[in-house]
Formats: C-alpha cells, sequence, structure tokens
C-alpha cells in the first residue's frame, strides 16, 4: 500500500503512518470526533440594571461568542431576569444564516427589544434578584 502524502496534517504523522503501512499493521487516521468540554471562569458585567432587578444586555454586534456568554449566563443564573436590547435585531446572526438576533432570542427564551428599553419594562414590578 503506498502512503497519500496529501492526507496529513504534517510531515511527523506522515512518517509515523508510512512506518504502520510498511509494517502491514492496520489502523484509522482521524476518523473519530471526541468532544471534550473547556471549564474555565469567566466574569460578565451587565450593561444595565435597572431598580426592579431587570439586566438589560445591549448589543449592536452579536456574535458566535455573545450568543454562546448569554446562553451559559442565563442557565447558570436562573433566577436572574437577563434580557436584551438590540440596535437591529432583523439583523442576521452570520452572512449565510436566515435566523435574526430576534429570532434566536425567540427560539431561546430571551426577552427582547428593539433599540430602546420598553417602558413596559421599566415599569415592572421590582425583583429582588440574588446576585
Amino acid at each position: 500500500m503506498k502512503i497519500d502524502k496529501n492526507r496529513y496534517r504534517s510531515k511527523y504523522e506522515e512518517d509515523v503512518c508510512s512506518r504502520l503501512i510498511e509494517r502491514k499493521i492496520n489502523f484509522d487516521y482521524e476518523t473519530v470526533n471526541l468532544y471534550y468540554d473547556i471549564t474555565e471562569q469567566r466574569r460578565y458585567l451587565p450593561d444595565i440594571i435597572l431598580q426592579n432587578g431587570i439586566i438589560i444586555e445591549l448589543k449592536g454586534r452579536f456574535t458566535a461568542k455573545d450568543r454562546k456568554k448569554m446562553l451559559l449566563v442565563i442557565a447558570q443564573h436562573p433566577n436572574l431576569d437577563i434580557r436584551m436590547v438590540f440596535m437591529r435585531p432583523k439583523n442576521k446572526l452570520h452572512k449565510n444564516s436566515q435566523t435574526t438576533y430576534a429570532q434566536w432570542c425567540n427560539k431561546n427564551n430571551i426577552k427582547w427589544a428593539d433599540k430602546h428599553i420598553p417602558d413596559e419594562w421599566i415599569r415592572e414590578t421590582k425583583k429582588h434578584p440574588k446576585r
């Protein structure tokens, strides 16, 4: 069996695999994805906390990193009422996406508003979040 030099990520991998092939040892190369979690503590600094305890995150651009962060913060602090206010809620998540910022929030059960904090949010009954 001849080695495919374009298959491997480095010359070293190619050399090691070539030796296995020469010795007629069967093996699989990069055929299984193994997933792992990374645990590290990060800090989230909310943009606005209303007097009633509602936390407001203001977003112009809403990147994949921002979306991941918001989901983690909300999941890890279910006692807090965290909401989004977007400069342009009809923006797509990325160039090839059909999903808007607003649709993403709806899908993830996150309250959101367009451009400004709604008066109804400001008038809501006081909440006492545990921070």
